[in-house]
């Protein structure tokens, strides 16, 4: 078992790994960054350059906090995780783990991103459980029947920036409810949701303030 520095900054999760900062990104199906190769959990794993073109110090230039790269599904998954931000410590093992809360079951991977139901208005929808995305995404024209909350940008490897409206959508995950700031992805973005049939995204939104237990190879996510 491992414990690593863990913030919240600039609306995404930073890991201090090897001295240098990463971002934390169960939505990303490929770690990449400064180093050729990374300890982690007691292992040491290759890593990417870029993703999709996208290198870490582009990665630094959208977020606007210097970091060392990003710590994707490739090598999250084959861990226990307890993503503790009230006392900003990441416990990691290939142990289980156990956190007492709300289970919410993860019912698919796609690339490795897990997927959860998340209700809305009474309709349930596939969505991908995201801690690398600062806002949540719904791809549902009903989405204009919840409070405006104004326009954000955001970036996407592969894409870059993009500027989406959003709103406040109450989103329930098993019994725990949010309102969660709400944006759409645009053209082939949105697309490749449909292809996974997926309607949304669920952001790290979720997370602020609260023990996370995520439990890839259990298919379990515990918030406390």
């Amino acid at each position: 078992m491992k414990d690593y520095p863990l913030t919240f900054r600039n609306g995404h999760l930073f890991v201090e790994l090897e001295g240098g900062l990463w971002v934390y990104d169960t939505g990303a199906p490929t770690s990449f960054g400064e180093t050729p190769e990374l300890p982690f959990g007691g292992k040491t794993f290759p890593v990417a350059e870029n993703f999709m073109g996208l290198t870490a110090a582009e990665l630094s230039g959208y977020i606007g906090i210097e970091c060392a790269g990003l710590l994707g599904a490739d090598v999250i998954n084959g861990f226990d995780h307890i993503l503790d931000l009230p006392r900003e410590t990441l416990t990691v093992s290939t142990d289980e783990l156990q956190v007492d809360g709300t289970l919410v079951p993860i019912t698919d991977f796609v690339m490795g991103i897990p997927i959860v139901t998340a209700r809305i208005a009474d309709s349930d929808y596939r969505m991908f459980f995201d801690t690398g995305a600062q806002f949540s995404f719904f791809q549902d024209d009903s989405i204009s029947d919840f409070p405006e909350a104004g326009p954000v940008t955001d970036f996407y490897p592969g894409a870059g920036p993009f500027e989406t409206d959003t709103h406040q959508v109450d989103l329930c995950l098993q019994d725990l409810s949010f309102t969660l700031r709400c944006g759409t992805l645009p053209g082939l973005l949105g697309q490749t949701l449909m292809v996974a049939d997926s309607q949304g995204i669920v952001g790290n939104e979720t997370m602020q303030g609260r023990v996370t237990g995520y439990f890839p190879r259990r298919s379990e996510i515990y918030f406390a």
